[in-house]
């Protein structure tokens, strides 16, 4: 079993030690993150659910935690979670049905914790 809130801070302490390395980009790439969450007609949580259907099909594990932690915290359901999971499954195949697996195990850990 997979110790995602581990694989968690893990990943947050190597993309800090990056942001230490790579300032200017980190801090350019923060402000695109923060611009995009904050405008537009589509909100914030479908944003996320968005990202987290891309992070599926591209199979980028440290995406899945960063979007699922933020979905929790825009008070996603399951329900909701799983259905962003379908849109994947749809677009992507076999491969995003194994990633929706991992993303669907995270958001339980993470709704537990």
């Amino acid at each position: 079993m997979t110790d995602y809130l581990a694989h968690e801070r893990a990943l947050l302490d190597e993309m800090r030690a990056l942001g230490k390395a790579t300032p200017e980009t980190s801090k350019a790439f923060g402000a695109l993150v923060r611009s995009v969450n904050e405008s537009g007609p589509l909100d914030h949580k479908t944003k996320e659910l968005i990202a987290l259907g891309i992070a599926i099909c591209t199979r980028c594990e440290g995406c899945l935690l960063f979007h699922t932690r933020a979905l929790i915290k825009l008070d996603c359901t399951r329900d909701e979670f799983a259905s962003a999971i379908d849109v994947a499954i749809e677009m992507g195949g076999g491969p995003s049905r194994v990633y929706g697996a991992h993303a669907l195990a995270i958001f339980d850990a993470m709704s537990e914790a």
